[in-house]
């Protein structure tokens, strides 16, 4: 394989480029396709979080907005994320609904982009733009289809691994830092496995290269104890924490995953890593070490359940980016196959079979979409609202003042109505439901007529499709009702 200049591209590429880009903003959007509204929970949190960080002016020491008390855990492990939206949202004046429609596949688009730069340096830019399209969104796993900060780490990760292997002065490093440090406070287990993927390359460097390979190191481990004091506490705990067994997911495995980004592009994955090992260089075997490096967290974690739950299952999203990056020298090594000159001047053999590498990539890539687009397009994907929530739950932020902050209704709607609304729901499903739910459940079902439970709980609103028989409440919208008691007489 001869590196190449990034600068020296291919006309074909110029017409091959905004297609892949294309396919890959198509495969991103399909989890919101046919949908206005944010699809999974992490979605409805990062809109709470960021529309909480907007009303109280401030970033750190926010209030719980779904609970009303105390703060929850992602507002500060996951502060670059919810803070950059916010700003975002705040200086474009784009609605919540469209960033969360399509800006996944937009971050998607980039994350392609970026591969195509890193990778055609080494002469495989589109085969690894390729595969790169290909990474799956599903519930359990997240994804790209999703406005979560695994996702949106993804281009940062390209970003830094192209900053430290082909870039050496202080703009470089500078760059980078910036780079490690906002991808720690946007998500923090997608920094760790960064981490985990440039540990080989500052290895190989340190006979050769020791000060290029000192300076990544310190990069690397600047912004985990510096700017963020939270991270810094929970070093300790974590460390003695992979000491002792973890839970283990049963419906995210290393398994069912490659299943789903498909048998064929890890076919290649296995080429391209003996294609690169092959080639040699500080920079092949840094891409299959980093590569190898994380698959050995990964499987330790599934196999003998020691290490960190979240870096782990996030690190699933990672490893597919990964073994799309070397998936693609593998192509690219499978495309330039040619038949041995010794059989075309025995035979006469027509000048496209002599090309035999184009022709099996041309295959290869067919059956992948194939095979890929129809099972992305049948993932199933669960809703929690639909446009009658929203409508209902637009009308109470709009209409109820503060005095009606606290409402039960189904408790599957109660992250996304507090996303919506800054109000609280009694009972709310954040994976599981809360322990309120049951009694939230057993009021709606006995026609909300249990006005002591209201007022024990401070309860003022109720949205209810069903039906709904008690004097003490009025119904001032379809399917909204309030507490006689708190509405001020005329």
């Amino acid at each position: 394989m001869v590196e190449e200049s990034v600068h020296k591209i291919p006309n074909l590429h110029y017409v091959l480029l905004p297609l892949l880009i294309a396919l890959a903003f198509y495969l991103s959007f399909i989890p919101h396709q046919g949908h206005a509204y944010p699809v999974h929970l992490d979605e409805w949190l990062q809109m709470g979080f960021s529309n909480e960080i907007i009303s109280e002016g401030k970033v750190l020491g926010l209030t719980d907005p779904f609970t009303g008390q105390g703060t929850h855990g992602n507002q500060i492990y996951e502060v670059g994320s919810h803070l950059f939206w916010a700003i975002f949202h705040q200086i474009s004046g784009i609605s919540w609904l469209t960033i969360v429609k399509y800006f996944p596949p937009i971050i998607s688009c980039i994350t392609v982009l970026l591969v195509y730069v890193m990778a055609q340096r080494k002469g495989f830019g589109l085969e690894a733009a390729f595969f790169t399209c290909l990474i799956t969104t599903t519930i359990g796993l997240l994804g790209p289809g999703f406005l979560v900060p695994v996702a949106m780490g993804l281009p940062f990760i390209v970003l830094a691994i192209y900053l430290a292997f082909n870039f050496k002065t202080i703009g470089s490093y500078i760059a980078l830092l910036a780079v490690v440090g906002f991808l720690v406070s946007l998500h923090p287990p997608t920094a760790i496995n960064l981490v985990l993927i440039l540990i080989p390359y500052i290895l190989l460097g340190l006979k050769g290269d020791f000060k290029h390979s000192l300076i990544l190191a310190v990069i690397l481990a600047a912004p985990f104890l510096l700017p963020f004091p939270w991270i810094v506490d929970q070093l300790l705990p974590t460390a003695k924490s992979m000491l002792t067994q973890q839970f283990a997911p049963t419906h995210v495995d290393i398994p069912r995953m490659i299943a789903l980004y498909g048998y064929l592009p890890v076919l290649m994955c296995l080429l391209g890593t003996f294609a690169l090992a092959l080639k040699g260089g500080r920079k092949n075997y840094g891409l299959v070490l980093g590569l190898l490096a994380l698959l050995a967290m990964l499987a330790v974690f599934y196999t003998l359940h020691y290490g960190q739950y979240f870096v782990y299952i996030r690190g699933l999203t990672v490893m597919m980016l990964m073994i799309g990056i070397v998936a693609g020298a593998g192509l690219m090594w499978e495309r330039k196959l040619r038949l041995p000159d010794v059989i075309g001047s025995r035979w006469k053999v027509p000048p496209i079979l002599q090309n035999v590498g184009h022709i099996l990539c041309v295959i290869i890539v067919g059956l992948t979409l194939y095979i890929a687009i129809p099972a992305r397009q049948n993932i199933p994907y669960y809703y929690w609202i639909d446009q009658e929530d929203y409508e209902a739950f637009i009308w109470i932020a709009g209409n109820l003042d503060d005095r009606y902050n606290l409402a039960v209704f189904d408790p599957y709607k109660g992250i996304p109505f507090t996303a919506i609304t800054g109000k609280i729901a009694y009972a709310r499903v954040t994976g599981l439901p809360s322990a309120t739910s049951a009694d939230a459940s057993r009021f709606l079902g006995n026609g909300c007529e249990d006005t002591a439970f209201m007022r024990d709980n401070g309860i003022s609103i109720v949205y209810t499709q069903g039906e709904c028989h008690n004097p003490d409440l009025v119904e001032v919208r379809d399917n909204v009702y309030l507490l006689k008691e708190v509405i001020p007489p005329e």
